[in-house]
Parts: C-alpha cells; structure tokens; sequence
C-alpha cells in the first residue's frame, strides 16, 4: 500500500511540476522574443567580491573543512570566541550575508556564526554537479552538516537561529539532536509535522508553492533563474520590492550563485531532494527546547496559518508575527526582528 501511495505521490508531483515547467516556458518564450536570447538567457560571471560582502564591521571570514562530508564551509563570524555561539542559518536564494543585520547587533552577547550552506557561496557543493547531485543534499546530511559545524567551531551546544531553508534544517536538528540547540529561533519556516498536511488542506498554499514543484524539473529551473542575470531571483527576494535591500546588497546574493563553475543548481536540488523523500521524514516530532518562532504577515510564499499547531509539537512555543513584514523578515525589519529576538533571549 505504502509502495502505490509513493507511486501516486510522484505521478502528482511530476504532472504538477510538468504544468508549471510548461507556463515558465511559455514565460520564457515570450522573454526571448523580447529580449533576444543572449540577452534573456546570459548572466554575468562574477570575478570579484561585491564590496557588501567584504565590510569588516560585519564580522571576519573564516573556513573549516568538515570531517564526514570533506567539504570546506565558510562562515562569517562577529563577537568574541569565549561568548556563546548564536549560530545562523540562512534560507533560499541567500547566503550568509542575509545576517548581517543580527551578526552586528548579537556579537556583543554572542559568537555570531553565519554559514554559507552546504553548495551556497565560498562553501564547497558536492559532487556531482547539476541536476544529478540532488542525493547530496538530503535533510539528513543538511543537519548533519550543522552538527560537525557546532562542534568544528569549538562548541557543543548553540543557540540556532534559522530562516526558510535554514529553518527546516534547524527543526531537524532540534528535533533529533536536542543537546546541540539551546534555543532555537526559527523565521517564516513551519514546524515540519505541519507543512504537508497544511498544504494539502489548503489550495492557497498549494498555489504559493508552485516553485517546488517547478524545482522538479531538470535543468529549466536553472535556467528560469539564471536568466536576465538573475532577474526572476527578485521574485525570491521580496524584500529587496520593499526596499529592505539595495542593488549593492542584491549583488551580494548574485555573487553567491554567479561565481565561475557555480550555478544555481545546488540551492535547487535541496528541493529536489526534499520532494524525494518518504512522507515519513516530514513528520515532526517534540521539539524540548525554548522555541520562538517569528514570521512575517505579508509573506508572498508561506502562510500565517502554517504557524498555527507548533504548540502541539513545541511545549516552550512563543510566536511573534511582525505586521507588514516580508517573508525575508529579519531583512526586510531588522529593528523590530533584533529587538523580538534580544527581549526572548532575555
């Protein structure tokens, strides 16, 4: 029974998948015709650190090499090595850059880590690339890498502060590795006991959610992304329409995909792997630790009432919503996101 069910769930997700890839095409198409192909299908290779990337007052870049996966992390780090760690983990289509707001107003109290993730940024993908390599980015080894990241920075324990993407891995370490996570702050990320089902229940999200199963595809997504350097990302990054980032910062995030022999396909395929996997794997379970959850009302992609259960599965649950922020909430208001998180933590 457990076999016909994965069955029907793939037959779905792929007849779904093949109906957004066919309007992107048409999108396309018509982008093409108006642009020119080169113009509409090229981007430019970024050489360089954008000057964003590079301020100081942002704390200092730094490397470690994982032991299980071999693969070289970078991180930016601010605030003293003795202080606990606060460590950040940023979500699609984002890098550690995304923190740069908290990595100042934390590394007085804190050891602020921001990491690129696993394939984002100076951190190193696996192989192989492209499409092929969405094995690779399994949540098991996502959370795992967070793991041997505490414990390579020196530490045993952190306080987990995660948005998006960043936040389904980090209820996936707070769940199955409660002596790592102190306190977890999780941003616009659901419990993952309540996303399926949620989503099932209600064609709204199933519609804001078109992009993961455009993910699906081979390749298109790609190319979809890539096109007009980078400017269906903004579509992503819906703070940058509210003005929460400049050009100069949007190059920031360009960088992390247009660096040479870099493409988009490892931020992708943690899609494509997440899709994969058994329904079983998004059940959630306690989470023990003091959670707060903050999201932003005016998320284009995840609904409020994704939020509402998470005390079912978190007994030490606080939920803040900020009024007319984005889903790129601890960007779009990091005043009012900062002083949420620093009131909790005290």
């Amino acid at each position: 029974m457990g076999f016909f069910i994965n069955i029907v769930q793939s037959v779905t997700t792929w007849a779904i998948a093949s109906f957004y890839g066919s309007l992107v095409i048409f999108d396309m198409v018509l982008g093409v015709i108006r642009h020119g192909p080169g113009a509409f299908l090229g981007y430019k290779v970024r050489q360089d650190h954008p000057k964003c990337l590079d301020d100081p007052d942002l704390g200092a870049h730094g490397y470690v090499r994982l032991e299980s996966s071999g693969l070289r992390f970078h991180y930016v780090a601010a605030g003293e090595r003795d202080k606990p760690l606060m460590l950040c983990l940023h979500g699609f289509p984002e890098c550690w850059y995304s923190w740069r707001h908290q990595l100042k107003e934390f590394r007085n109290s804190y050891r602020v880590v921001a990491p690129d993730l696993r394939g984002y940024g100076e951190t190193e993908s696996p192989q192989p690339f492209g499409y092929r390599g969405w094995p690779n980015f399994s949540l098991a080894q996502l959370a795992n890498d967070v793991r041997e990241l505490i414990e390579a920075l020196g530490y045993s324990s952190c306080t987990l502060v995660a948005h998006d993407w960043g936040g389904i891995i980090a209820w996936r370490v707070a769940i199955d590795r409660p002596d790592l996570v102190d306190r977890l702050v999780v941003m616009n990320n659901p419990h993952p006991g309540l996303y399926m089902k949620y989503m099932t229940a209600h064609f709204s999200q199933l519609r804001r959610s078109w992009y993961m199963f455009l993910f699906q595809l081979p390749w298109l997504p790609e190319i979809f992304l890539q096109s007009l350097d980078f400017e269906y990302v903004n579509a992503f990054m819906s703070c940058k329409r509210h003005g929460a980032i400049t050009d100069e910062d949007f190059e920031g995030f360009k960088y992390t995909f247009a660096r040479p022999g870099v493409n988009m396909s490892a931020a992708i395929n943690y899609y494509r792997a997440a899709m994969k996997m058994p329904p079983r794997c998004y059940k959630g379970t306690k989470v023990t630790c003091p959670t707060l959850q903050i999201w932003g009302d005016q998320d284009e992609f995840l609904e409020v009432g994704l939020t509402e259960g998470t005390d079912k599965f978190v007994p030490d649950f606080t939920l803040k919503v900020v009024p007319g922020a984005s889903h790129c909430v601890q960007q779009d208001q990091p005043t009012v996101v900062n002083g949420i998180i620093r009131d909790w933590l005290q």
